[in-house]
């Protein structure tokens, strides 16, 4: 791996190394907590992993983490799942969120940009107040700690005060993007029972408005435990009745009133993509997601007041709760509601300059889009304020690496990074003392102890394996809602290595610490013992101007056998012919090995997707193996079900 590229394609100087957090960090860790002076990230990395309570306790003191009841230790139990962290400690989230609002009042803590690309702000008082004004408001309707608060919501600045508000009271958030369908939605918050919704009438995308009121009226009507609805009118539509209105509730001059919690009170339930079965809720604490995402953001991401952070993102997603605790670090957060491409596939690029963003978010498919669409960020925008780009989602192609490096900025910090919904953060990525190598992400993250696994559990180096965390984050979750023993928590990470967190991703981490990420390890690519994550087909396929995208399944066959398809939707005038065939073949053969070319290339009209974007390999396997549809898959998590129709069609004639 480490000879692939002997060159890194970018390296920070000596000043950037000297001014970064993580620097100051190790510093002043030496001094008080015996972390070593010298030797690097590598060397902060191994302490960090090796001595979790003095790293962590560090942690919370660099950030000058205020614990309303001190700790009585910093790990109790260390077990995984079921660690013990900062026990007797209390402390509120939210409070830590409008801290900056002491010092920067009239500066904005948010930025919100819609379809019209202009910037509005909202200032650190302004939030604050709003947040004070909602959190008195919801205790006046008997919210408590641990009620539950839902939210239907885009990304505006309405959801980020909704969830300040309820961490302030100690209550749950949890949230769905207007774009998820009824059944979707009830998937998802039936599960938590919440008893406050706050919900837009409709949303804009992609330059037509969108009408939600008759889904949120089946919410109402399928959410029992519902005491208040809160009616936002973003399309500009007066409330339905019994609800009750925004700026009533946030008019008020009210001082915010934090609720201290247990450390491990929970935050908010995050859901994973539930391609089959009911999405798991997945429940993370106050205290796990602050220190975690101060950790990430701040030391990672090199985050602080003088920046500005935009994430393409969706409520519906893990990177919306990420990109609002920008605010810990005192960062103003860019806050966009619209469609990744509109007006032109360059739109995410002009709010980056409008916005001044320091650190722009995206994931790698629009990367990939823009280099197929020849968009030139760095000519055509202004993005010297830009210090990194930062993807996820899915691995970025060396293509991808390349592109940015070419087309945004030689001295670009390019931040591929791999992490998931489960610990809502980064296993690796984001190092910015380190070089970057295309194709590579920087290193593991500190405080988290990643390897890559072979079947019986030893660690690999320069070989892929499993990606497993060997010891526990603060963010782990909790706990699943609705698992009164544990078993689907227990089942979902700590099956195959006892105590030991498999997150189902095949990795590899070379020589020189980094990592590379190649895709899903259960619907990996296994031929005749070579195994192959499916993002590597892609990113070669995908190259070709004809195909637009593709999904490749591996079938173990009854007879011992195994079928390898590759489904291809092709570009606009594109035609699957031999030519075609012969240059796909081609391509796997000469960039990635011989053995990984597909039986059967086969157009198809569309690949489905999760709401969320990321290509379903899994329940597509299972229809090709004759799984019944209601059984391969939850129909209220795909982006189009149509589509499924075909590959059980397809099942049908091969059996």
């Amino acid at each position: 791996m480490s000879t692939v590229n002997p060159q890194p394609l970018w390296q920070p100087d000596p000043q950037r190394i000297a001014r970064s957090q993580v620097t100051r960090f190790q510093a002043w860790a030496a001094e008080h907590h015996g972390a070593p002076a010298d030797g690097g990230y590598e060397a902060l990395h191994r302490w960090s992993v090796d001595e979790l309570e003095p790293f962590w306790e560090a942690v919370t003191q660099w950030f000058d983490v205020r614990f309303s009841t001190p700790y009585a230790r910093v790990l109790g139990d260390r077990s995984m799942p079921g660690a013990e962290w900062f026990p007797g400690a209390t402390l509120n989230y939210a409070e830590h969120a409008l801290r900056a609002a002491g010092t920067r009042a009239d500066e904005p803590a948010l930025l919100y940009v819609d379809e019209t690309h202009e910037p509005r702000p909202v200032t650190w008082s302004e939030l604050r107040r709003q947040v004070g004004s909602l959190a008195a408001e919801l205790r006046a309707l008997g919210l408590r700690p641990g009620d539950r608060v839902s939210g239907y919501l885009p990304n505006i600045p309405q959801a980020v005060v909704a969830l300040l508000a309820t961490a302030a009271v100690g209550a749950v958030w949890t949230s769905c993007a207007p774009d998820f369908g009824a059944r979707s939605v009830l998937d998802r918050f039936q599960q938590v029972e919440p008893v406050v919704l706050f919900t837009v009438d409709g949303y804009r995308y992609g330059g037509k408005e969108h009408d939600r009121r008759e889904t949120v009226a089946e919410l109402r009507r399928e959410l029992p435990s519902l005491r208040a609805v809160v009616h936002i009118p973003l399309l500009g539509t007066g409330a339905p009745e019994g609800a009750l209105e925004w700026d009533a509730l946030t008019s008020a001059d009210t001082e915010p009133v934090f609720e201290p919690v247990p450390f491990a009170h929970p935050l908010w339930v995050l859901y994973s993509s539930g391609t089959t079965g009911l999405p798991k809720a997945i429940v993370q604490s106050q205290g796990g997601i602050l220190v975690e995402h101060l950790k990430q953001l701040g030391l990672h991401c090199d985050l602080g007041p003088e920046d500005r952070f935009f994430w393409y993102t969706s409520t519906g997603w893990m990177m919306w709760n990420f990109l609002v605790s920008g605010l810990l670090t005192g960062t103003t957060v860019v806050l966009y509601d619209g469609s990744p491409g509109y007006p032109d596939t360059g739109a995410q690029w002009r709010i980056a300059e409008r916005t001044g963003a320091t650190l722009f978010g995206t994931s790698a498919a629009y990367v990939m889009a823009c280099r197929k669409a020849d968009v030139h960020p760095g000519r055509d925008f202004d993005l010297s304020k830009m210090q990194c780009v930062a993807t996820t989602g899915s691995p970025l192609p060396p293509d991808g690496f390349r592109w940015l490096h070419d087309e945004v900025r030689e001295d670009l910090w390019i931040a591929s990074v791999s992490g998931g919904t489960d610990v809502c953060s980064c296993f690796a990525g984001a190092v910015p003392t380190l070089p970057v190598y295309i194709g590579e992400l920087q290193a593991p993250s500190l405080g988290t102890d990643l390897q890559s696994w072979d079947p019986s559990g030893k660690p690999l180096i320069d070989e892929v394996g499993e990606l497993v965390v060997t010891n526990p984050m603060p963010s782990m979750p909790i706990h699943f809602w609705n698992d009164p023993d544990g078993s689907r928590y227990h089942d979902s990470y700590f099956d195959t290595y006892p105590g030991v967190w498999r997150h189902g991703d095949w990795i590899t981490v070379t020589t020189r610490g980094s990592v590379v990420i190649h895709g899903r390890s259960d619907s990996t690519l296994n031929r005749q013992g070579v195994r192959m994550g499916s993002a590597d087909i892609y990113e070669a396929v995908e190259r070709l101007p004809e195909i637009k995208e593709s999904l490749v399944i591996g079938i173990e066959q009854p007879d011992g056998g195994y079928w390898m398809p590759l489904f291809v939707q092709l570009a606009p005038e594109a035609v699957l012919d031999q030519a075609l065939l012969d240059r796909i073949k081609a391509t796997i053969r000469e960039n990635l090995s011989p053995r990984h070319i597909p039986d059967e290339v086969i157009e198809v009209p569309g690949i489905p997707h999760t709401l969320t974007g990321k290509r379903i390999e899994v329940p597509v396997k299972r229809l090709l193996q004759g799984t019944p549809l209601e059984k391969a898959v939850n129909p209220g998590s795909i982006d189009n079900l149509e589509l499924l129709h075909f590959y059980e069609d397809l099942a049908r004639k091969r059996a």
